[in-house]
């Protein structure tokens, strides 16, 4: 029969210690599988669902202010259909944004923005999107201006209070226009309506003013950022009663 020695003060250190390294190993590596988790969970969200982008105009004053940051909903219109008022994020259908000239970027922070947009943080190409609110679905007739200078959607006259005229403006648009939206295509419009490239101003392009529903990354549905500026986006429904009914 052999008979054990009793663990030694050193013995009992030495597991201790081994113990600890390996509580501390095994913590740092579920700190790590949750990270990369979360990133990936991150990266798929805004590739799928969502996506943040930066606000670098005044075209939709007072709705959206510039550096606002708002949250796009990309399952519309994908899964959702759009509907009128929307709030829309889309690529530029051709010539609507002029050439942005080469720029020099402190490469940390060129690094912490593409990493943040990777995730779905920030939008490192939002001065190549444009964002505007859908007035014309495909085969709606619109026309502007009667004479109260509305816009008419089917016949039906639009009283829009989140446009932005300036004082002595009476018209809902700095041009007039009347056009049929074409099958597969939108008509949108910037809040701020003197100052905004949109459809309007945009007619003697190749597009003729329209968006193809295609070019859209989603519908915009909230103000994240700054703090105080958080709201819901609207689309209106009430302004658009009876515009259905006119086709």
């Amino acid at each position: 029969m052999t008979e054990e020695s009793a663990p030694t003060r050193s013995d009992r250190v030495a597991r201790e210690r081994r113990g600890r390294r390996r509580s501390t190993k095994l913590f740092v590596r579920d700190i790590l599988i949750i990270f990369v988790v979360a990133v990936l969970v991150s990266f798929l969200i805004k590739t799928f669902v969502v996506r943040s982008f930066y606000i670098p105009s005044a075209s939709m004053e007072n709705t959206l202010q510039i550096n606002d940051r708002i949250v796009v909903n990309e399952l519309e219109p994908g899964l959702v259909p759009i509907s009128h008022g929307d709030v829309v994020v889309f690529r530029d259908p051709g010539g609507w944004l002029p050439p942005e000239p080469p720029s020099t970027r402190n490469p940390i922070a060129a690094a912490i923005d593409s990493a943040l947009t990777f995730i779905g943080l920030s939008a490192a190409d939002s001065n190549d999107h444009l964002i505007k609110r859908v007035i014309g679905l495909p085969g709606d007739h619109v026309t502007c201006c009667n004479a109260l200078g509305q816009i008419s959607v089917n016949g039906t006259p639009l009283k829009e209070p989140y446009i932005l005229v300036p004082p002595g403006q009476t018209k809902a648009a700095t041009v007039d226009f009347d056009v049929t939206v074409p099958a597969g295509e939108l008509w949108v419009m910037g809040d701020n309506r003197y100052n905004s490239q949109d459809s309007s101003r945009n007619q003697n392009l190749p597009g003729k003013g329209f968006v193809p529903i295609d070019h859209v990354v989603g519908r915009a549905f909230v103000i994240s950022w700054p703090i105080p500026r958080w709201a819901w986006l609207d689309n209106y429904p009430e302004v658009f009663q009876g515009v259905e009914d006119g086709k």
